[in-house]
């Protein structure tokens, strides 16, 4: 029995220290596992950040805390770290290997991001870093959510090689199979260069900020030995450029803390997925609000010019709107608003700019807008007030006709609601293109000022008259009592009702409200093939 008594407390001796070894080895683990998570915060250390903070941009980590609704970020594979052993980068680990990943929320609603860590390689792409953007756009179609990427890399991480490669093209896959399923947006937050370009290229929304953002295919060294042309980054590809001329970006900030302010912006206005119908808001705004300020905005002389963001403040939910692409192409005007609370898009010719005819940037610029509306169940209404398409040597040799094709198809197609309104002008080919009842406008309303015809007065009279020109004001008369008002086509049914400017409000809504439940498919097919 002694013995027993004896043996037993052995026993759990050697338990009590098998215990105290677990014990601590869980604890050294835990450590371990800590040091890891602190080292991921750390990015690349202290100095860089100083250096970053130098150049008026935000980290990696700190962008993300100003996107996402506060205490909802949640990090994806923190830990993960490079497992390339060429020159040297064996030794050479930072964990998380620049970039973070994750997802949170932005206004209450389900966000995935990725936001490159120039801290950490230069942000340069790793197969493990384009492993980790490309799990979080899995997950973010799997969820049916938006996917935001903050951008900002030296590009792809030279000592792996074909790896970092294939990295970016299968991101690029990702980009196209998430095209047209969830939105998805790009900030260019710092440099984006080579083949990274084409992954912002392929996004819905691209923004930049102005001073410390680029984007460039070759960057100016490569220009001058290839060249010769001398020119700066900023010159080259910063925001200036790609805003006003190549319209590859959508919009510039001044700093970071706007753009990803502006961002959240948007998201309020756009679904979280294909699945989803246009986000809604509560306004205080009255759906019957008249403004007698309609009935005199726009000018009786068709030569005269007004702004249309005027007409569409007046009309809009609190006279708020979120302008696309402001600064390119400025001759037409596209963007969301709300009205009755129901997010919409919103395009429409500016007769400020160029009298607001349609040319090769502005069929472009629109046609894009009006496929994402479509692709995402938003809304369309259109603003008409357009002379034509732009003539010219200049805009033909360009392609014009392609170009202008485009606009033509992306409404052709379109199955969400559509309704426009012609304020003045609607002249030929151009008149057809802009969400015409013959391209399956839902409904098409005309304001007293409305000229619906194949040409104005001027041009029309000196084919019909050019055989007799001796008394032109009063040929040009008798042309406006006939063709150019909008009785004719009302007559022909291509108008649904001539509205007093002051009701459009009401009236857009209330057709807004009908619509809701429209349904519309096109024909099957494996894809369409519209001019690009």
């Amino acid at each position: 029995m002694l013995r027993l008594i004896s043996t037993a407390g052995a026993v759990g001796k050697l338990g009590l220290r098998g215990y105290a070894t677990a014990s601590t080895k869980a604890a050294e683990v835990k450590s371990r596992i800590e040091a890891k998570r602190q080292a991921a915060v750390a990015g690349g250390g202290e100095k860089r950040i100083a250096v970053q903070h130098g150049k008026g941009k935000l980290t990696a980590r700190e962008r993300i805390e100003l996107l996402v609704d506060p205490n909802t970020f949640r990090e994806y594979d923190a830990f993960v770290e490079h497992q390339c052993t060429d020159f040297g980068m064996s030794e050479q680990k930072i964990t998380g290997d620049g970039v973070v990943t994750g997802v949170g929320k932005i206004n209450g609603r389900t966000t995935f991001v990725f936001s490159q860590d120039f801290t950490a390689f230069g942000g340069s792409l790793s197969r493990t870093f384009a492993q980790k953007v490309c799990k979080i756009m899995d997950r973010a179609m799997q969820a049916g959510a938006p996917v935001i990427g903050l951008n900002d890399s030296g590009g792809a991480r030279i000592q792996e090689g074909v790896d970092s490669l294939a990295g970016y093209a299968e991101i690029f896959k990702r980009n196209v199979l998430a095209s047209g399923v969830v939105p998805q947006v790009s900030l260019i937050m710092g440099p984006c260069a080579g083949g990274a370009v084409y992954s912002p290229a392929l996004t819905d929304f691209t923004f930049m900020v102005r001073n410390t953002s680029y984007l460039f295919v070759t960057g100016p060294d490569v220009v001058k030995a290839v060249t010769n042309e001398s020119v700066t980054q900023e010159e080259l590809g910063g925001a200036g450029p790609h805003t006003k001329k190549s319209g590859v970006a959508h919009d510039a900030f001044d700093n970071d803390v706007v753009a990803l302010a502006r961002t959240r912006e948007l998201l309020s206005y756009l679904p979280q997925s294909n699945r989803e119908p246009a986000a809604l808001r509560y306004t205080a705004d009255p759906v019957d609000r008249a403004d007698a300020a309609l009935d005199t905005l726009v000018p009786t002389d068709s030569h005269q010019a007004y702004d249309i963001k005027d007409v569409v403040a007046r009309i809009v939910d609190d006279g708020r709107f979120f302008e696309i692409m402001p600064e390119f192409a400025r001759n037409i005007f596209i963007g969301f608003a709300r009205m009755g609370g129901q997010s919409v898009g919103v395009v429409g010719n500016q007769p400020l700019v160029s009298s607001g005819v349609l040319d090769i940037d502005a069929s472009v610029k629109a046609a894009r807008f009006v496929r994402f509306c479509d692709a995402f169940n938003i809304p369309l209404v259109t603003f008409v007030d357009v002379p034509g398409f732009l003539p010219g040597t200049q805009q033909e040799h360009n392609g014009i006709i392609r170009e202008g094709a485009k606009l033509l198809y992306a409404y052709a197609e379109a199955t969400v609601p559509k309704i426009a309104v012609t304020t003045r002008k609607a002249y030929g080919g151009a008149q057809c293109v802009m969400s015409s009842k013959q391209l399956r406008g839902d409904v098409n309303f005309a304001w007293p000022t409305a000229e619906l015809a194949v040409m104005g007065a001027k041009g029309a009279v000196e084919i019909l008259w050019r055989k007799d020109l001796s008394n032109r004001a009063k040929a040009e008369e008798e042309y406006n009592r006939l063709f150019a008002n909008p009785l004719p086509a009302a007559q022909r049914g291509y108008l649904d009702d001539i509205i007093q400017p002051s009701t459009t409000r009401q009236r857009i809504i209330e057709e807004l409200e009908i619509l809701k439940s429209k349904q519309m498919e096109n024909p099957p097919k494996k894809h369409d093939n519209m001019p690009l």
